[in-house]
């Protein structure tokens, strides 16, 4: 019987729309321009850029959307490793994140671009309580390490908080382990703390950090 070969790793990127107190939200432009800058810069061989998603920032309101993504790229991975990262904007940092672990909590400090603010509510009731995590099958460590060697300022969290990020992000870790995936959040700063073109280079070299440690 012959080899099926080596599995491309397909890593698929979304990012969020405005929210309360975050008018222009570094992500969206990010997205809008992942693909385009992919084309020219390269991904080393075998990594492939998959999909790339603006999210409504909404808790239910971004659910009907996170599960079309998750069911069309499923349908279509046939021999490829699969890869979700969400970047997602912190206003008050001013360093990169590696976001380890999403809690199982819906506790929106805002209500969400649909109204929404549920408090203390778990995102899903069959899996446990509130204080429940989930955890990436991402090499956290691994991925800082490569991307400190390239010059980055970024960190390992713990706490995504309890907004829209964290509720996306446990959603898709979720996903990712009844599929077989890899889910991975990073929270990146607004332009005015770190500039659009470093932010840029920033999630390029994260795929290829992802590329070499996942």
């Amino acid at each position: 019987m012959g080899s099926e070969g080596p599995k491309t790793l397909t890593i698929h990127v979304t990012g969020f729309k405005k929210f309360h107190g975050v008018t222009e939200n570094p992500t969206e432009t990010i997205i809008n321009n992942l693909t385009e800058y992919v084309s020219k810069n390269g991904l080393p061989i075998g990594v492939k850029l998959g999909s790339c998603t603006v999210l409504e920032t909404a808790g239910e309101g971004v659910r009907p959307a996170l599960q079309q993504m998750f069911e069309t790229a499923s349908s279509n991975c046939d021999n490829e490793s699969v890869v979700w990262l969400h970047l997602g904007v912190n206003s008050g940092a001013q360093k990169f994140a590696i976001e380890r672990q999403a809690f199982n909590e819906a506790t929106f400090r805002c209500p969400d671009e649909l109204g929404w603010q549920p408090q203390e509510v778990p995102i899903f009731d069959d899996d446990g309580e509130i204080s429940n995590t989930r955890q990436t099958e991402c090499s956290a460590e691994a991925i800082l390490n490569f991307l400190k060697k390239k010059g980055f300022d970024v960190m390992i969290s713990d706490d995504a908080g309890r907004f829209v990020c964290n509720y996306v992000y446990y959603h898709s870790l979720r996903f990712a382990e009844s599929k077989g995936h890899k889910s991975l959040f990073v929270h990146v700063p607004l332009f005015s703390k770190i500039d659009e073109e470093t932010q840029m280079r920033f999630v390029t070299s994260l795929l290829e950090g992802i590329a070499a440690t996942c």
